[in-house]
């Protein structure tokens, strides 16, 4: 099975209006923007997408956000965005947040065939509105449910023909348990080396999870704020 593609264009086939996305990353840190850029120029919509947070207004998921592709969003941190807010705001955009902790452990319980578990974060809060509740060591939990997605697209620092990847440090966030939650999962690389080249100890996503690679264009690798002193 041939799973290497030319480009992000090529690699993103099949995502259609009305699908549901997990995009990884933490921040800016370790998004797959050029398969964003191409999700863009697609033109789908109506899509739901799962990620930590939502990009800034001119990158990231906000390019979606500012052509109005997306019709939810299921995230954690949001709060760097102004058109995500004025869109949430306004009743455009359905949103659904949830505790970083829980939302990580909804992807990675998806990829691992769990349909639900329970979780104390949340419990006398808006988010355990509807949800069922139940006392463990008493302590009160909520019952959270697993996620999974059409397609997961990740990005990765190294990867080989059979799409063995290595994750580089905080880019690792989200992305290596995005990889197995989803029905298709597409990895956007920076470098791509010839099977045997991996140590199998440093593989973080074995390639059985990964469907399509390809090696991306150009990487902007924006920094969300620079502190100095």
């Amino acid at each position: 099975m041939n799973k290497i593609y030319d480009n992000a264009k090529d690699a993103i086939k099949g995502i259609e209006s009305g699908m549901t996305l997990m995009l990884g990353g933490f921040g800016l840190c370790g998004i797959p923007e050029n398969a964003i850029n191409a999700l863009v120029e697609s033109n789908v919509n109506n899509l739901t997408c799962i990620s930590n947070n939502a990009g800034v207004d001119d990158f990231g998921l906000g390019l979606l956000l500012k052509k109005h592709q997306i019709k939810k969003m299921i995230s954690s941190y949001v709060g760097e965005n102004k058109e995500f807010e004025r869109q949430l705001l306004s009743g455009e955009l359905e949103v659904e947040l949830n505790p970083q902790g829980t939302l990580a452990e909804r992807i990675r319980a998806g990829g691992a065939g769990i349909p639900a578990f329970f979780v104390p974060a949340g419990y006398g809060t808006e988010v355990a509105e509807g949800k069922e509740v139940r006392e463990f060591n008493g302590k009160m939990h909520l019952l959270e449910h697993a996620l999974v997605a059409d397609f997961a697209i990740v990005k990765a620092w190294k990867a080989d023909a059979y799409g063995n990847l290595v994750f580089r440090e905080t880019a690792n966030n989200f992305n290596n348990m995005m990889a197995s939650a989803g029905k298709i999962t597409i990895a956007e690389v920076e470098e791509i080396v010839p099977v045997g080249a991996i140590d199998p100890n440093q593989v973080h996503t074995p390639g059985i999870f990964v469907q399509r690679v390809f090696k991306g264009e150009k990487f902007e690798k924006r920094i969300e704020f620079i502190t100095e002193r």
